[in-house]
């Protein structure tokens, strides 16, 4: 199976390369040479790679300077998504484009089906539902999967900013009031080789939820207990109010996995994939 990822050079990229089951063919074109917003070179870099499945890795994460600029964050989460779909379709490949659970506007108690009308608060999620919509727009049986709170041992994330916090302070100050998943990118990759010849939206992130302050403490005490840090910081939880920011963020951002369960199979729990990305970092 010959496979083509936009955005292979981040962590999600990365770990489908580390996790490519036997058999595949990775294309993983540079983003000099594959600017996904260039309608002509996407259709040239995708009919010269023959994919038989084309992987959208790429994204625009930056939640706070998408309220800033949308259009820009726009080109990247929807225009390039129709781009890079109408492509696979072209190339009679399967598509899979990556969303969020920033298309839901954090007001539920019960976690988020894949059928539970979308209602963004945000910019960065308005873009990745327009990028969700593209995709089924240029493709005749796309898979959206929607994930959260991704990190790896490569790239810029929330663990590898807690880890230099933590490192350089006595005392770091962590949201408290906004629940989720954190998700390896790591088990996301397996979760998308496992997935990929299904069509629909699906919903996977690792088992459990958390809230960014839990996250911070787990990341603190495991590290820890690696020999990661030299000296012990103190983690305080604080209200979204008292850390504002541009863009609001979802409250509540748990999503149901029960659909891509019965496929794959349960996620282990987030804390053990914690655990693994951590030992990733120290070696």
């Amino acid at each position: 199976m010959r496979v083509l990822v936009a955005g292979s050079g981040g962590q999600l990229g990365r770990a489908l390369a580390a996790t490519a089951p036997a058999g595949v063919t990775l294309i993983a074109p540079a983003e000099a040479d594959f600017d996904i917003g260039n309608a002509a070179q996407v259709r040239e870099v995708v009919a010269a790679a023959r994919p038989n499945l084309v992987i959208n890795a790429a994204a625009w994460t930056a939640v706070d300077k998408a309220e800033a600029d949308e259009a820009a964050a726009l080109l990247v989460n929807a225009t390039a998504v129709g781009h890079l779909a109408a492509a696979a379709a072209a190339a009679d490949a399967r598509f899979v484009q990556i969303s969020t659970d920033y298309v839901f506007d954090g007001q539920a108690c019960q976690p988020y089906r894949p059928e539970t009308p979308p209602a963004p608060a945000s910019a960065y999620g308005r873009t990745k539902l327009a990028g969700e919509q593209a995709a089924t727009a240029h493709h005749p049986s796309p898979l959206i999967i929607r994930t959260a709170w991704v990190y790896a041992a490569v790239g810029n994330n929330f663990v590898k900013t807690m880890l230099r916090l933590m490192a350089e302070r006595d005392e770091v100050r962590v949201v408290a009031d906004q629940l989720g998943t954190p998700t390896h990118a790591a088990s996301l990759a397996r979760a998308i080789w496992a997935l990929h010849g299904h069509s629909g939206t699906f919903h996977w992130t690792d088992a459990g939820a958390a809230s960014w302050y839990d996250f911070a403490i787990a990341i603190h005490d495991e590290a820890t207990a690696l020999g990661m840090l030299a000296r012990p910081t103190r983690v305080l939880p604080i209200r979204t109010e008292d850390y504002p920011t541009p863009a609001r963020r979802p409250a509540y951002g748990v999503l149901d996995k029960s659909s891509s369960w019965a496929i794959t199979g349960p996620a282990r729990h987030w804390r053990h994939e914690l655990v693994d990305c951590l030992k990733d970092i120290s070696a």
